[in-house]
């Protein structure tokens, strides 16, 4: 293995050994997509105790590395900070001073906060990057990466080698501009998150019209799917359907009713109005006055 410090990494002429920070949820998928890809995963590097080091010492039996809460004793080139996002910067700052950081790769995957959180790393001679996946990981899951987008923002160096490894996963590269890292993480808690929420109310409207949560799960998995697929076919237009994009008040009229007193109602409300805002529909002005009435 080259020394660290080596002119290897800005080149990347072989694949880089790596050590994850972290054994999360994103951090095992990412360490097992790593692994099956043929990189080298040096080390899962996490606390000294409790259930992050039993989850870290079962996740590098997998990846055939080994479970440390040492980093100083790691010659990995690239090392991956998969920590929550309020432990970045001090985890980076607690690193600063007792690993040789010359000639490394630094990365972490916050999808709000910049690469400048890496900064002690970086004043110690570090090339730094966050590198998110527009991707949802949670526990019991592991989804690939091929075909998912991440956003690539930092220092030259870094982005080529975060660039090489989504490439070697199967993943795109898109590049980011610090500002924009806050909206871009918004939209992404709207992919995702807040859908999951969306689906949670949903499930207590199907509880107004006498169906269990579990139930309602079953029953709607048809639905969710093709108004997926009708949005990936044909855009948020073409895939809109129900009575708001026929003009159908006396319906909306209805649903505002046995919603009224309910969280759902707000959350009916909203949606209903963000359709009048991006959407195609008819009788836009009839709807707003029935969305504005219901507030009454």
């Amino acid at each position: 293995m080259p020394e660290v410090g080596s002119a290897m990494l800005p080149g990347m002429v072989a694949k880089a050994q790596v050590a994850i920070v972290g054994a999360g949820n994103f951090g095992s998928a990412l360490a097992l997509t790593l692994h099956q890809a043929g990189y080298s995963i040096e080390a899962v590097i996490t606390r000294a105790r409790g259930r992050s080091l039993d989850r870290a010492q079962k996740l590098a039996k997998q990846v055939g590395a080994r479970a440390s809460s040492d980093l100083s004793a790691v010659r990995a080139e690239l090392i991956w900070f998969c920590v929550p996002d309020a432990e970045i910067a001090r985890v980076a700052k607690a690193l600063a001073e007792k690993v040789e950081w010359k000639g490394r790769v630094a990365l972490h995957s916050s999808g709000a906060l910049t690469s400048d959180e890496l900064d002690p790393l970086r004043r110690r001679g570090a090339a730094v990057a966050s590198v998110h996946p527009l991707m949802t990981f949670v526990r019991g899951s592991r989804p690939s990466l091929a075909g998912v987008s991440f956003a690539v923002e930092g220092d030259a160096a870094a982005v080529r080698v975060a660039r090489r490894v989504i490439h070697d996963v199967g993943g795109r590269a898109y590049p980011i501009r610090k500002k924009d890292k806050a909206a871009y993480h918004a939209w992404g808690t709207f992919a995702s998150p807040l859908f999951t929420a969306l689906l949670a109310t949903t499930e207590q409207v199907a509880a107004l019209a006498g169906v269990n949560r579990k139930a309602a799960r079953q029953r709607m998995i048809p639905i969710l799917l093709q108004t997926l697929a009708n949005y990936a076919a044909f855009g948020v237009a073409g895939g809109f359907s129900g009575p708001i994009v026929r003009g159908d008040v006396d319906t909306v009229k209805r649903h505002l009713r046995v919603l009224r007193g309910t969280p759902a109602a707000e959350v009916y409300s909203a949606l209903a109005r963000a359709a009048l805002q991006y959407l195609p529909v008819k009788h836009r002005n009839s709807l707003k006055r029935s969305l504005d009435s219901s507030r009454d």
